[in-house]
């Protein structure tokens, strides 16, 4: 098994890249109607900052830019999303309100809570080798921690 090791960084910026981006999706179908014509901006405040959350910090983490920053908010959405919107039963702009239940699997919120999860471990790992941030350590005479 540990000749699978020297896989682990690319792997994770791969996984890093892929997660970030499809949470940037979900942000550009609200804000930019892409792809595939979303379903618009969410109404009031709340929902348009998670908007620019989803599709700014979904960029950022798919990057390495501002890495633990931007994941540490998005995990941060993902669980108000989940505890405010699936788990309070509330309705949505394109589906009729969820029976108000607290397992996700109950009230459609399995996306948000693995969103919240992922981008916490992201939080604690940190951007990896393969990253912009890892980039800018470079430059300034850091080490980049290996995990």
């Amino acid at each position: 098994m540990n000749s699978l090791n020297r896989f682990a960084d690319p792997f994770y910026c791969v996984t890093r890249l892929i997660v970030g981006l499809m949470f940037a999706c979900h942000g550009g179908q609200k804000i930019l109607g892409f792809p595939s014509g979303g379903h618009g901006m969410p109404p009031g405040t709340l929902g348009t900052l998670g908007a620019w959350i989803e599709l700014a910090g979904g960029i950022l983490i798919a990057f390495g830019l501002l890495t633990r920053i931007a994941a540490l908010v998005a995990s941060g959405e993902m669980a108000v999303a989940y505890f405010m919107v699936h788990a309070a039963g509330k309705a949505l702009d394109h589906a009729p309100a969820l029976p108000e239940q607290f397992f996700p699997i109950l009230n459609k919120g399995e996306l948000a809570v693995l969103y919240c999860w992922i981008f916490l471990f992201i939080f604690f790992y940190g951007p990896g080798r393969w990253s912009i941030d890892a980039i800018f350590r470079k430059k300034s005479g850091s080490t980049v921690p290996t995990a």
